[in-house]
């Protein structure tokens, strides 16, 4: 079966569909590529063949892209050379895409050529949109469903099969940067406004077809192709370019801080590209996404963020033996932040809810919560006023547990005290039925021990949501010791309904996410007590890729949070508490009401509206800066290595399950450095025998905190990777 079939018509056009089949969308493989040359190839040396169309077969879509499972494995299928086996295939391609673009032209006059267009019925991305690049005119049909760009920087590539060429030549590099640079999608409509696409119509392939049969010579000729081609708003030495240029590579760098590797080189393809001919640029755009996919982060990244993010939220960790487990109708037992948010969240998924608070006024305040949220995406013509009132009308707000009889599945999210989440399970289980799940929502409580308080620990489970919850998109389940597969798959259903992506860990102290997290946060603090410059602790964080440094981090959760855990994990742990010299400064911090943005006072200082206006002098005051300071390097290991270590602890003590998980989680949880794909996979980055050798060395140098996990110790004396020991079995790309 072939991916591009040819059909020549008696009006001397010969259509080109592509249609994968098995595919709901269109996907490029490299097999597929000498299919669409050779059907090229015969369209243009038949003299009855006046023009060529390529298209669709799929009802609402041209094609989502190259197949990035393919790209993931491209370094490793490219032979014993790699980097010239990449290279040499990409110019293969570009090859292909330059023969459909010039169409037979003579080379000198530019004439005799046959005019080629693309016929989109929806959504084209990525490859789906360089190779109508490639073509001589763009109809789309008018979809308003449909997305048109180039998403790739956002999977840690870019556009490399003459997209970035194409789209800069076209637009110039200031108008394209949105669409590279931030791999913008939008609806047709907004492309031909772009200038991305030519026409928005009702029947694309009529429309391609008539073009064609009219199309003269200058109408197929490029731009670029064409004699005294000028860059729109000015090539690099150009005075309005070297502006855009210039300003171009501040914003990359202010953005990506320099460790997002496709970022740099898309700039420094278009700033090359934009000096030499057009066949010269497609060479170097060639060489600079070879260097991408040479670099372990661009696979690292499409692993984690596409392929193990796609699988886990398709099931991949889902009991296989439990029938669907879709829910009816969730009971929300708290009207907070979070219990709002969780209310919200179902609701917009089509899902009854009960939003169950003490007193009336607290779970009408939840439900406002929602109408609030609605009333915004209203106002920015996201969703319809029918809408909203389709999503209220799914949430009961009440006081009364009885209207929780029917609920195939109850999410508590009450305060974080043992006491009264007992309390309400109890009331609960007195009023539900005996297929009723139970989910407790808890970032630091023992599932096992909350269970206790249930008739059906078998059927009880955590569901750890992050906040807020309707921008957070990653949600941890926590098996305790009798949760059984029902409840874990119910789960696991009820996350993929709310387009939220999960993890499933088993049930131990601070379960996988806050196990990371806290140390992150921990490190940070205590190298302000060493007298570390609270300035290199933030940058060394977010120059190695952490979104947020570790002081601003416990700025944002609150200070008297981190004290309050402190305090409950001292009193569990007694003299095995390690974190001491932690507390002595978020004690302190306490002591002077510093709880962070909610003060108004943390390790920042904020002003009356709570805008952050820089790292705070009276914290500098109480711990003065040390005359040395450590290198960038040794902060940024430290601040990484007490996050990987707890990730391969998690992974030795059977916490975290499945490798693709951890990863994962990390990313969307608390955006571990997206770059690097992940904790597990920094690690196989850096290598397992370098990673043992750093944590003795931290170690000697800074304590027990660093010591070697006996897993990562085995793995690093027989030099193995993390996916290369664990993938196979986890099914990991």
């Amino acid at each position: 079966m072939t991916d591009f079939t040819m059909e020549k018509g008696a009006d001397g056009v010969a259509v080109i569909t592509w249609d994968v089949q098995g595919k709901s969308m269109n996907v490029m493989s490299m097999e597929a590529w000498p299919e669409l040359e050779t059907l090229v190839d015969d369209a243009l040396g038949d003299d009855a063949v006046k023009g060529i169309v390529i298209t669709s077969g799929k009802a609402d879509s041209f094609a989502g892209g190259m197949d990035l499972n393919v790209i993931a494995k491209m370094k490793e299928s490219a032979g014993d050379d790699p980097a010239r086996g990449l290279f040499d295939g990409l110019m293969g391609a570009h090859a292909i895409l330059r023969k459909i673009e010039r169409a037979g032209m003579d080379a000198k006059t530019n004439k005799g050529g046959k005019p080629i267009a693309s016929a989109l019925p929806g959504t084209a991305l990525g490859i789906g949109l360089e190779i109508p690049l490639a073509t001589h005119r763009i109809f789309c049909a008018d979809n308003a469903k449909a997305k048109i760009g180039l998403p790739e920087i956002m999977v840690g590539i870019f556009p490399g099969m003459g997209g970035t060429t194409r789209l800069v030549r076209k637009l110039g590099a200031m108008a394209a940067s949105p669409y590279l640079l931030e791999g913008k999608m939008m609806p047709p409509a907004k492309a031909k406004s772009a200038g991305i696409i030519d026409e928005v119509v009702e029947d694309p392939l009529a429309a391609a077809k008539a073009w064609v049969l009219s199309a003269t010579d200058k109408d197929i000729l490029k731009p670029w192709d064409a004699k005294g081609y000028k860059m729109p708003g000015g090539a690099p030495y150009h005075p309005a370019g070297f502006m855009t240029f210039v300003g171009a590579s501040a914003m990359v760098n202010g953005k990506t801080k320099g460790v997002y590797p496709a970022a740099k080189a898309l700039l420094s393809a278009v700033y090359e590209g934009a000096l030499v001919p057009f066949d010269t640029a497609l060479k170097i755009e060639a060489r600079w996404f070879t260097n991408v996919l040479m670099n372990p982060s661009s696979g690292n990244m499409i692993r984690s963020l596409f392929i193990n993010k796609e699988a886990l939220e398709k099931g991949a960790v889902r009991p296989a033996d439990v029938p669907d487990q879709k829910v009816k109708k969730v009971g929300v037992l708290g009207a907070g932040m979070m219990g709002a948010g969780i209310a919200l969240v179902s609701a917009q998924a089509g899902i009854d809810v009960v939003l169950i608070d003490q007193k009336q006024e607290a779970a009408d305040r939840g439900k406002a919560y929602t109408e609030s949220y609605l009333d915004k995406g209203i106002s920015r013509k996201k969703i319809t006023a029918e809408k909203k009132e389709q999503v209220l009308s799914r949430i009961t707000a009440t006081t009364d547990y009885a209207a929780l009889s029917d609920a195939d599945l109850i999410v508590e999210a009450v305060f974080e005290d043992p006491k009264v989440k007992a309390e309400v399970t109890k009331a609960v289980d007195a009023v539900t039925n005996d297929d009723c799940i139970f989910a407790t929502n808890t970032s630091t409580l023992p599932i096992s021990e909350l269970a206790k308080a249930s008739k059906n620990p078998e059927q009880f489970i955590g569901i750890h949501f992050f906040s807020p919850v309707e921008k957070m998109m990653l949600v941890e389940i926590i098996k305790g010791k009798e949760t059984g597969d029902r409840a874990t798959a119910k789960a696991l259903d009820f996350v993929r309904q709310i387009k939220k992506t999960p993890i499933v860990v088993n049930d131990a102290r601070f379960f996988y996410a806050n196990r990371c997290i806290i140390p992150y946060i921990n490190e940070g603090i205590r190298m302000v007590k060493e007298g570390v410059a609270p300035a290199l602790i933030e940058n060394a964080a977010k120059l190695v890729g952490m979104p947020l440094g570790p002081l601003q981090l416990v700025d944002e959760t609150s200070i008297d949070l981190g004290a309050k855990i402190a305090r409950a994990t001292r009193a569990a742990m007694g003299d095995a508490y390690p974190d001491g010299e932690v507390d002595e400064v978020i004690f302190w911090m306490e002591e002077q009401g510093r709880l962070g943005r909610k003060t108004n006072a943390g390790f920042y200082d904020y002003d009356e509206k709570g805008k952050r206006q820089g790292l705070s002098d009276t914290v500098k005051a109480q711990y003065p800066q040390a005359d040395e300071q450590p290198d960038l390097t040794e902060v940024q290991h430290r601040l990484l290595f007490a996050q990987c270590l707890e990730a391969v602890r998690a992974l030795e003590e059977g916490v975290l399950m499945d490798i693709r998980e951890g990863d994962v989680g990390a990313i969307l949880g608390w955006g571990f450095a997206p770059w690097s794909g992940g904790p597990l996979s920094w690690l196989d980055m850096i290598g397992s025998p370098y990673a043992a050798e750093r944590c003795d060395a931290l170690e000697a140098a800074h304590g027990a905190r660093f010591h070697c996990p006996e897993l990562l110790r085995d793995m690093a004396a027989k030099n193995q990777s993390f996916y290369g020991r664990f993938g196979k079995i986890a099914g990991a790309a």
